[in-house]
């Protein structure tokens, strides 16, 4: 969890705002960095986390949670923490000669026709299973569900649509933000690797789902690199583009350079960094 961070973004541990869908999204450089910020950040606040790992696996991430001072082990004892296995998961589907084990939730690969059905009932009756335990338990002081997803541009790789995608995305905020008055953070990778698509159009997919997250979403994160160039010191730039509380509906704009330490993050507005002082 990245304390310059919070600042920036008004929030804390102890005080955020709920009903909120937040767009982490790169474009030369890597926003992987936010999606742990964030799983840190929900966990120490006490909400229950439905993680779809379609990126990474739940060994990196605990990993690098260690470092930052989450215990992901823990949290999965508890019931805080469901983490779906989304690598294992595709690779039961496409073994033939693999045993089926775990959900159901990557059988867009056995059935295309049947779009993310299956990951949007896996991602509700994981939240509805953990959330509706923690009511009955009487818990008040624990926070609201939270969806985080790593990241839905894998989705485009396996052959899912940008219209399908977005529909899955629509139905995790209305069920989450909207009914559940929880949060969705979403991570998607914009640069386009050549061996992981198949023709052009691919480029247009990707960015109309990257249109259409920033127009859903009322928080949004990008990262890219310096345009300047490569700098040992400074790793590049977040644009923040928040609307939350914004009466207008328009968007607020802000960008700032950041630099990944080992256990965290600086932040720091453009031109201000010790290294170009």
């Amino acid at each position: 969890m990245f304390a310059e961070l919070n600042s920036i973004l008004n929030v804390s541990p102890e005080h955020f705002t709920t009903g909120e869908f937040v767009l982490l999204s790169d474009r030369q450089s890597d926003a992987s960095f936010l999606m742990h910020h964030f799983l840190g950040f929900y966990l120490r606040a006490g909400c229950q986390v439905c993680f779809l790992g379609l990126a990474q696996s739940l060994s990196h991430y605990s990993v690098v949670s260690q470092r930052l001072g989450v215990s992901l082990s823990q949290a999965k004892e508890k019931g805080q923490l469901v983490f779906l296995e989304g690598l294992n998961e595709c690779l039961a589907i496409l073994n033939p000669d693999g045993v089926r084990t775990g959900s159901e939730a990557m059988d867009f690969l056995r059935n295309p026709g049947a779009g993310l059905r299956a990951l949007f009932q896996f991602a509700h009756s994981s939240i509805n299973h953990s959330w509706g335990a923690e009511e009955r338990a009487g818990d008040a002081g624990g926070g609201p569900p939270v969806l985080l997803v790593d990241d839905v541009s894998v989705l485009l790789s396996l052959g899912v649509s940008a219209d399908a995608v977005l529909d899955f995305s629509h139905y995790c905020r209305a069920t989450v933000c909207s009914q559940l008055k929880g949060n969705v953070v979403i991570l998607l990778r914009c640069d386009r690797e050549d061996d992981d698509y198949d023709d052009e159009g691919s480029d247009e997919g990707l960015e109309r789902l990257l249109r259409g997250l920033t127009h859903q979403c009322s928080l949004a994160l990008h990262v890219q690199g310096l345009p300047t160039g490569y700098c040992r010191d400074i790793h590049g730039q977040v644009e923040v583009c928040d609307r939350r509380r914004q009466a207008d509906g328009q968007q607020k704009k802000t960008t700032f350079q950041y630099k990944v330490h080992d256990r965290g993050a600086s932040f720091f507005a453009p031109g201000t960094s010790r290294a170009v002082l």
